[in-house]
């Protein structure tokens, strides 16, 4: 009987890895921005991961909100008394659905 500790897999010697065959790191700009209105962005291997998997699901949510606001403007348009303010309101949000679709399109 040894007084020697187990062997571990740490102690065995590794075969280099050649660097070209790792994933290249992405850069993957989210769909939100830090309190100070700049982008964010994950650096990704694109395996994903809970964080690209949150963009992913605000994403769609975002995509939602405009299909959402196109189907209200297209209703509103063809009702001739519908208010101006209601449409200065609609503009803004449609404005805004269509920056989050274009941020998610550049992606």
């Amino acid at each position: 009987m040894t007084n020697e500790p187990p062997r571990s897999d740490l102690s065995e010697p590794r075969e280099p890895v050649d660097p070209s065959e790792l994933p290249a790191p992405q850069m993957r700009l989210l769909p939100w921005t830090s309190p100070g209105d700049k982008p964010c962005f994950l650096i990704t291997d694109g395996a994903g991961g809970p964080v690209s998997d949150l963009a992913d699901r605000i994403e769609e949510i975002q995509l939602g909100i405009g299909e959402e606001l196109l189907r209200h403007a297209r209703a509103m348009h063809g009702d001739p008394k519908v208010p101006d303010r209601e449409f200065r309101y609609l503009s803004r949000r449609l404005a805004e659905a269509l920056g989050d679709a274009l941020r998610v399109a550049r992606n």
